[in-house]
């Protein structure tokens, strides 16, 4: 049920509450470029972005680039020519380009809005849904199929994920494949940073599968939100839309036909900054550390997988909304999702294998799953999960 669906008494101030949000963060553009999904990608002069709005960040200075990256990235140069290194690219990308200097920005839209639970939930997770990743203490909607590191300090996680387009049953529905950081616990409070590829049709409309971040300083109460839906993220790369669809997609079957992208965030070591490079070089921008209270002195957990929210249909059954490949991890290479090369980001600002390894978790076996797979050269350390929703196991 969205905005549009519930009482429309006082619909004159619902329209400039909704006008009201559509100026905060549809800044004026530069250029405008109209993507083949029906997307508008603005080129927003980079000093006019969105994050500037927030109250946190009134006075904040840009910064350029990090002042560091972590040491000893893993470029898998002997994997150049294989096909999943082909570069992901963006739908809009084949209708222009934004000019040096500019940012682009998917452009909100009144129906937009509209399919949100209320205004001000717009852009935001369900915090009910939002999970405590140190313990998995979650709502029968909420599930997950993961790997996961906790018990010590970390500064950064990074991977390569393939990308799929799971079947989402209901508009208010999403599947995710992503890379989670965070700092704190359902009791007390927790942030959290993620990134990585969902199909979550209430914000974006549609089914088609796109990047995405999401942030929280306050375990999703009211803060943070997906993308640039809200004031926080600043973006430096004139190339990446967060929030716009992506290709290509992996071919259940066709071991030729795995495509996948790597995120990577970390912790600047010097101002404390936490930042999001997308690909093999390309860094799209940062969180400021004065977003965060937590967050600022690092964080406690690395999370990689599927996570899928589902709201049973009225007769109680699991819903059909996929994760991942829609097929479980026992299915393997070509068939189900996997996350490969797999690092955390130290304290002495090092990308490296989890030292002591990795937990796994998957609070709904029968529904979805996940499964690690052995370390080699080639993809490090890496694992398989997914399933399909609803089965003859998973009712």
């Amino acid at each position: 049920m969205g905005i549009a669906d519930g009482d429309k008494n006082g619909g004159s101030v619902l329209n400039l509450e909704i006008q009201k949000l559509m100026n905060h963060l549809n800044r004026p553009a530069v250029k405008s470029i109209k993507s083949p999904d029906g997307d508008i990608i603005d080129c927003v002069h980079i000093l006019n972005q969105p994050a500037f709005q927030n109250s946190k960040l009134r006075d904040h200075k840009i910064q350029m680039k990090p002042s560091f990256h972590p040491e000893g990235m893993m470029f898998e140069e002997n994997e150049a020519s294989s096909s999943r290194q082909k570069p992901i690219s963006q739908l809009w990308h084949q209708s222009g380009s934004c000019p040096e200097g500019t940012i682009p920005i998917r452009r909100i839209r009144e129906e937009d809005i509209l399919r949100a639970e209320s205004i001000q939930r717009f852009g935001k997770k369900n915090h009910k849904s939002i999970p405590e990743f140190t313990s998995f203490k979650t709502e029968a909607q909420h599930q997950f199929a993961t790997v996961y590191v906790t018990g010590d300090k970390y500064y950064g996680g990074k991977a390569s994920m393939n990308i799929w387009k799971p079947i989402v049953e209901k508009h208010n529905e999403f599947s995710n494949s992503q890379l989670g950081i965070q700092n704190g616990n359902t009791s007390k409070g927790y942030d959290s940073i993620q990134a990585g590829w969902q199909m979550n049709p209430q914000p974006y409309g549609d089914n088609n599968t796109r990047l995405f971040t999401f942030w929280t300083a306050d375990s999703g109460q009211s803060t943070g939100c997906f993308d640039m839906l809200c004031s926080g993220f600043v973006q430096l790369n004139n190339g990446v839309a967060v929030g716009a669809s992506i290709q290509p997609l992996s071919v259940y079957g066709d071991l030729k036909s795995q495509f996948d992208m790597t995120i990577l965030i970390w912790k600047d070591p010097i101002n404390g900054d936490w930042w999001m490079q997308y690909g093999r070089d390309t860094v799209v921008g940062y969180w400021p550390s004065s977003l965060f209270g937590r967050l600022s002195d690092g964080a406690t957990t690395i999370l990689w997988g599927g996570e899928v929210l589902n709201l049973a249909s009225e007769d109680g059954k699991h819903s059909t909304t996929q994760m991942g490949s829609g097929h479980f991890a026992g299915e393997a290479q070509g068939r189900a999702s996997y996350f490969r090369n797999i690092t955390i980001v130290n304290g002495k600002n090092q990308s490296v294998p989890p030292p002591n390894g990795v937990a796994t978790y998957s609070d709904h076996v029968k529904c979805c799953n996940v499964k690690m797979a052995s370390s080699n050269d080639e993809l490090g350390a890496y694992f398989y999960f997914g399933g399909p929703g609803r089965n003859l196991a998973c009712l």
